[in-house]
């Protein structure tokens, strides 16, 4: 992203009714799935999709058109295409070479580089991007840590299923983010690929073939949190299509708004917010992690004190989340602490409006917007053009409310 923008939001109130984006996280696993059996992207493509979700569809397609040579994945700022490709390539014994743009090259990519060179593939990297991989993934036992990433765990519950024989997923640490593994499980079981839970893992039976079938990504719990958020803070949303079954994490946002005091309830479909008297909580965010932005402006405009904790992997996301989050809520009137694994926030009444950056990370940038609704003055927000990561219509979605944003472009 090259294009800079800024975003001015005025304050004031939402209203009425939204239809979040298709699940991100869904999407990923759905792209690769549906590749992997021949099968046609899982999307109507009557509405705007996501840059991260772009990223993975034109990977695939470069995939499953491979005819030879290094084949050249450019991941972009994405992480799930990146960890999610790695072990597939290696799996369909593509020789790749990938790159990315933004933190991506910064982001922690050892987990691979220590496990899949005992099985047959070599990661030449300098540490981070580009990683370049040879060889045929083979079948055995990859011991792998839950707390970095379950992206990696993902990967190779992606990719395991593709191998000569069969193949365990042993765990080294706990796992966090469960609910982003227990969603890739039910994805892979709805394109027929069978995954055992094992005491410390998984067992992945090999020479298994991914089914076709008629397939559709269900809405996005960590985008709709934005929208909670406005709920809780003085607006009423009612949010459409989510599924309260869902395997997304992320659907935890409903128990966490309730939590704060919000008005939360589902009539029928469609689930609804709107304030209530709010005061400050305890949140473990150690398997909620993308909540966190959304989470941090509600708490900077509730009673008392909320501490957010186990939040250390926000440090090496688009940005370090906790102190851009910090950052920006102090710079509008918040007092928020940074703590080395969450956030202390103290709340307030009011914001006073002002200016903050958006780090170019799309969650800050939605956060701070959500925010600024209950500031005594108009707040601008650097790197706007970030939302196309993962929410591209959050502006006009945001003004389809009522709300008033007005996104500048400030040229290259």
């Amino acid at each position: 992203m090259n294009e800079n923008q800024t975003v001015t939001i005025q304050p004031g109130v939402l209203n009425g009714r939204i239809l979040p984006p298709p699940s991100k996280s869904a999407a990923h696993r759905a792209i690769i799935c549906s590749a992997l059996a021949g099968a046609a992207a899982p999307f109507s493509q009557e509405e705007p999709l996501s840059e991260d979700i772009l990223t993975t569809l034109r990977a695939m397609q470069e995939i499953r058109a491979y005819r030879g040579g290094t084949l050249q994945i450019d991941c972009g700022e994405s992480g799930s295409t990146l960890r999610f490709l790695i072990p597939v390539a290696a799996a369909l014994g593509i020789p790749a070479e990938f790159t990315g743009r933004g933190r991506l090259p910064e982001r922690p990519i050892g987990v691979y580089a220590e496990c899949l060179p005992a099985h047959g593939v070599s990661c030449t990297t300098a540490g981070g991007l580009p990683l370049t991989i040879h060889g045929q993934l083979r079948p055995g036992t990859f011991p792998v840590p839950g707390n970095i990433s379950s992206q990696f765990i993902t990967g190779l519950l992606l990719a395991l299923p593709l191998l000569n024989g069969d193949s365990e997923l042993l765990l080294t640490s706990p796992l966090e983010s469960a609910g982003y593994v227990d969603m890739t499980l039910e994805i892979l079981h709805d394109f027929g690929i069978a995954v055992e839970r094992t005491e410390n893992g998984w067992h992945v039976a090999g020479n298994q073939t991914f089914r076709t079938r008629e397939y559709r990504v269900e809405r996005d719990w960590s985008q709709a949190a934005f929208f909670l958020a406005a709920g809780a803070l003085g607006s009423s949303i009612t949010l459409e299509g989510l599924n309260p079954a869902s395997a997304q994490g992320d659907r935890a946002a409903e128990t966490l708004f309730h939590a704060f005091g919000a008005n939360v309830h589902w009539e029928g479909t469609l689930l609804s917010v709107s304030p209530g008297n709010l005061h400050g909580v305890e949140i473990d965010a150690a398997q909620i992690p993308d909540l966190v932005p959304a989470l941090a402006a509600t708490a900077a405009l509730c009673g008392g004190t909320t501490r957010i904790y186990n939040a250390r992997r926000l440090r090496i996301k688009e940005s370090d989340r906790l102190a851009a989050m910090a950052d920006g809520l102090n710079r509008l009137g918040s007092r928020v602490t940074e703590l080395p694994d969450g956030l202390l926030i103290e709340g307030v009444p009011r914001l006073r409006g002002g200016s903050a950056l958006g780090y170019n990370d799309h969650r800050v940038v939605m956060a701070l917007s959500i925010a600024a609704l209950n500031a005594d003055a108009p707040v601008t927000i650097t790197d706007a053009q970030s939302i196309r990561k993962s929410y591209p219509s959050f502006f006009q979605d945001f003004q389809a409310l009522g709300g008033k944003a007005n996104v500048i472009h400030m040229g290259e």
